[in-house]
């Protein structure tokens, strides 16, 4: 099968599809992803740049269950939003890509 244009061209619609993932992530990269942990009584919310932007920590909770226990759910939170917020970006550049992983692409 020969590709028409060749390498060359094959190589601008590598670098077209790169542009077109970076500026996908540019524009939801301040989106933000919240998830609870400990029956909603501790809320993380990250940016789809994997960034932590807030902690919420329902004071009778931290009362009730000490600083270990809300610290704990803090981590799970975090870790909960920051996938969810992976899974956003995925599906964003799935829309640019078709879904098709392409080795060497800068996800």
């Amino acid at each position: 099968m020969q590709f028409r244009g060749g390498m060359n061209e094959l190589v601008r619609q590598a670098a077209r599809m790169q542009r077109k993932i970076d500026e996908a992530k540019a524009k939801i990269k301040d989106h933000e992803i919240s998830a609870s942990a400990a029956s909603d009584k501790v809320t993380v919310t990250v940016t789809c740049e994997g960034k932590v932007r807030k902690i919420a920590i329902d004071p009778d909770f931290l009362a009730a269950e000490g600083l270990e226990m809300a610290l704990d759910a803090v981590a799970v939170a975090a870790n909960s939003a920051l996938e969810q917020a992976d899974k956003h970006v995925e599906a964003e550049i799935a829309k640019v890509t078709g879904g098709v992983k392409i080795p060497g692409m800068h996800t």
